[in-house]
């Protein structure tokens, strides 16, 4: 579970960003606090993997709760926290600012929850690939700060058509999250097995790659999941 600290100085927009975090699966939510000084003691005492944080603040500026928290400077000497900017702030000085300062990424508000769940899920992969792993590919750094190159296109494998293929990739690409081929046939309106064999070629081809979801019993599920 990867947890997350809400800052904002709104009480309701702090209750429905925290909702937002706590529907989310392999999400939690560490706390919800309203000031900066009570983020950088949240920090210190709670130890949260991201820190959802509104520039903002009654107390101090957010750029300086940012910079502390990015630098290890929070109450306790606790390690550098991902960040995530969510603010109405929309000037470039403030953009850059918290970028320079360490921001993973910057929400204008407002927005649709849906863009929040959408960063939660990229952070989430990110974590994911460098978790439990000594080196990466290029693919995977790629992968992480969000550069998306072109795929290698391969010729296609005998028996199988681009159209069939454009289908797939697009059913896939436009679904989310990860799906079983199963559900990609279902979608796509084609043969469970038809899917499988354009999925592994998808997956041969760098636009997809195999995700293995394990279960409580029983073998772990095939799931798949769009790259580029």
């Amino acid at each position: 579970m990867l947890s997350v600290l809400v800052v904002d100085d709104d009480a309701r927009v702090a209750r429905n960003h925290a909702d937002c975090v706590a529907a989310m699966r392999g999400f939690a939510v560490a706390g919800v606090v309203h000031t900066g000084a009570a983020a950088l003691e949240a920090v210190a005492a709670r130890r949260p993997d991201l820190v959802l944080l509104d520039l903002y603040l009654p107390d101090m500026s957010g750029i300086d709760v940012l910079q502390r928290l990015r630098g290890g400077t929070a109450a306790g000497g606790s390690a550098p926290v991902d960040v995530l900017v969510v603010s109405a702030l929309r000037d470039v000085d403030s953009v850059r600012r918290a970028m320079h300062g360490g921001a993973v990424y910057y929400l204008i508000k407002p927005f649709d929850l849906a863009a929040l769940r959408d960063q939660l899920e990229r952070f989430a992969a990110a974590w994911d690939k460098l978790t439990g792993v000594d080196e990466v590919t290029q693919r995977d750094v790629d992968s992480v700060f969000g550069v998306h190159r072109p795929a290698s296109r391969r010729e296609l494998p005998k028996g199988l058509t681009a159209e069939t293929a454009r289908l797939v990739a697009d059913t896939l690409r436009t679904a989310g999250a990860d799906l079983s081929a199963v559900e990609v046939a279902e979608r796509a309106g084609i043969a469970r097995v038809t899917a499988r064999r354009y999925l592994e070629y998808l997956c041969s081809d760098g636009r997809a790659e195999l995700r293995m979801r394990y279960g409580s019993a029983g073998r772990p599920e095939h799931r798949y999941h769009w790259v580029i």
